[in-house]
């Protein structure tokens, strides 16, 4: 390989060392904002109800812990929950980020009353 050749393969590797660390910093996720809570919380209520009704045979998802809710939906995103149906499709395209919002909502949602 010629001199020149080198120094610019050089060059583009060195590119590649800075960029490398930089993409993989906006690949990040952040907790999701008011607006995007409301979108990924309308997701859960097309099956669970909207505040105020849970079909027969839904669980109800407001009032429960956060904790027990963020790790039902990761059971459910890596393939953990055996009795899954439909939502181990429906979490794989949620972030850790956003599993951990939508659990703290729902545990801070009131209840509705009977």
């Amino acid at each position: 390989m010629s001199a020149p050749l080198r120094n610019a393969f050089k060059g583009i590797q060195l590119s590649f060392l800075i960029a490398l660390p930089l993409s993989l910093q906006a690949q990040t996720t952040t907790v999701p904002n008011t607006a995007d809570l409301k979108v990924l919380t309308g997701t859960c209520f097309s099956c669970h109800g909207e505040p105020g009704y849970t079909p027969a045979g839904m669980p109800e998802l407001r009032g429960q812990s956060a904790q027990r809710l963020q790790q039902r939906m990761l059971d459910f995103k890596n393939g953990k929950a055996p009795d899954a149906t439909v939502m181990h499709w429906i979490m794989s395209g949620y972030e850790t980020a956003e599993i951990a919002a939508l659990a703290q909502w729902f545990s801070q949602a009131q209840k509705a009353a009977p």
